[in-house]
């Protein structure tokens, strides 16, 4: 099932986040403790000015409508599933942005705890 909303099109009913959407092409067994926010299903926007400018249908993906705002949690649904699995108990990573937001919101999900390693000065 597909809602749309204007030029906007996502996929609501029976979504389970991409590791279950992807399982057979993806290094997880039956026990493998999937860790989702429902990362992914992001819409399609048409791009109506962009089509007409190159004479070609073009549609943008809308990965800000990821649970936190970006592309990032589409990967770290992964590694925090596999961090879960390998029983570890905290993540750490180095980040000015987006990674640091998407590990701390999988990290949680999962029961682990995050830390972030900041440059000083970089934070974007």
């Amino acid at each position: 099932m597909s809602i749309e909303f204007g030029t906007a099109t996502r996929a609501w009913a029976g979504w389970n986040g991409l590791i279950e959407q992807y399982r057979d092409r993806l290094p997880v067994s039956a026990s493998t403790p999937v860790v989702t926010l429902l990362e992914g299903a992001t819409p399609l926007v048409r791009a109506a000015v962009l089509s007409e400018l190159v004479s070609a249908e073009v549609w943008l993906k809308v990965e800000g409508a990821n649970p936190t705002g970006s592309f990032k949690d589409r990967g770290m649904t992964m590694a925090i599933s596999k961090a879960v699995e390998a029983g570890s108990q905290a993540v750490i990573c180095a980040s000015t942005g987006n990674t640091s937001a998407s590990a701390a919101a999988y990290a949680a999900k999962g029961g682990l705890t995050c830390a972030v390693l900041v440059p000083e000065g970089k934070i974007a």
